[in-house]
């Protein structure tokens, strides 16, 4: 996995999280002081993983992926 893919996969999971706090307002009610704390948490989080993206080093092209390596099907060769 690339850098980039790491970060991909993290702001994923803050928007995931934006979205159950989002659930979890509406049972719960935006009013207090809990919340709002967890919604600006989030929204650093958010700032922070932008940071890191700006951040990272350029991505390097055929680093990305590894080259598929092909297995045969026949036996082993014992002899060797």
């Amino acid at each position: 996995m690339s850098v980039y893919d790491d970060l991909t996969e993290i702001q994923r999971s803050v928007d995931e999280l934006c979205r159950c706090i989002g659930r979890l307002e509406t049972r719960v009610g935006s009013s207090g002081l809990d919340i709002r704390r967890v919604r600006t948490d989030v929204g650093h989080l958010r700032e922070s993983v932008a940071l890191l993206r700006a951040s990272a080093p350029p991505e390097q092209p055929g680093t990305a992926a590894l080259p598929m390596v092909q297995i045969p099907d026949a036996p082993y060769d014992s002899s060797l």
